[in-house]
């Protein structure tokens, strides 16, 4: 395969998550594990963003003045509350159908986010910059890992940020992620998740590494059934999330 025919689009993912679409914003529906979720990722990504950059995370718009890549938007779950806190937010996506309805909903609810049905090899060729990027849930969905990666890294600026929310290849992930989630839970459709697709943390290092990027935090994160609700952990064999910057 030549250069210019790589992609990072795996068009089964698109068209699975394009049948959804409709679901984005609704908090009992298939997107149900996402809204649950939401709560612990943004506290993760306010918090960081604010101690790098030197901001008050409790202020109104901490975020101001940040421009932000949303990639792989979806509905715009993150972006639209990166928005609110003041981010200049462009939220990506390969389908037309999730931008459709991720606009709509931005534009009832009064937030500015510049959504984009584009792929991020698009917006890299395009020279595209950001303080922050929020590849969240995305790189177990993609075509090619590391392409995918590399042309992410690229874009951040000096002395800017990546964050990267994925679930480990692991039998633990296998068993709870996969066959509990979509099996016996019925969080996510069956086929949202294909084992061999998931992503090890090692795997998202070194392209970040290898296009200067350096590994700041990393965490697990996993489903208190208690408290009904996703909490930071030590544990990364099944959800985690990691943090890279880029020197200054």
């Amino acid at each position: 395969m030549s250069e210019t025919a790589k992609t990072t689009i795996d068009q089964s993912e698109v068209d699975r998550f394009s049948a959804m679409a409709a679901e984005w914003w609704s908090p009992t529906g298939k997107f149900r594990p996402l809204h649950k979720f939401n709560p612990v990722r943004l506290e993760f990504i306010r918090n960081r963003v604010c101690e790098n950059f030197g901001r008050d995370p409790k202020a109104h718009r901490p975020l101001e003045g940040l421009r932000f890549l949303d990639i792989g938007c979806g509905g715009g779950l993150l972006s639209e509350p990166m928005a609110r806190m003041g981010a200049e937010v462009v939220g990506a996506d390969p389908s037309e159908k999730n931008i459709g309805i991720a606009s709509t909903h931005a534009r009832e609810s009064g937030v500015p986010v510049d959504y984009r049905a584009v792929t991020a090899e698009q917006l890299q060729a395009a020279g595209e910059t950001f303080d922050v990027i929020l590849n969240m849930e995305v790189v177990e969905h993609v075509a090619d890992v590391n392409l995918f990666l590399n042309t992410c890294a690229q874009m951040v600026r000096p002395g800017g940020l990546m964050f990267v929310a994925t679930i480990n290849r692991t039998l633990k992930a296998r068993a709870l992620a996969i066959f509990a989630a979509e099996n016996v839970l019925k969080w996510l459709p069956r086929g949202t998740h294909q084992y061999e697709k998931l992503v090890r943390p090692e795997e998202v290092e070194r392209p970040l590494t290898a296009n200067g990027l350096e590994i700041v935090h990393r965490t697990g994160v996993f489903y208190n059934v208690l408290q009904d609700r996703w909490n930071l952990s030590p544990d990364m064999d099944v959800n985690y999330m990691m943090l890279a910057k880029r020197p200054a």
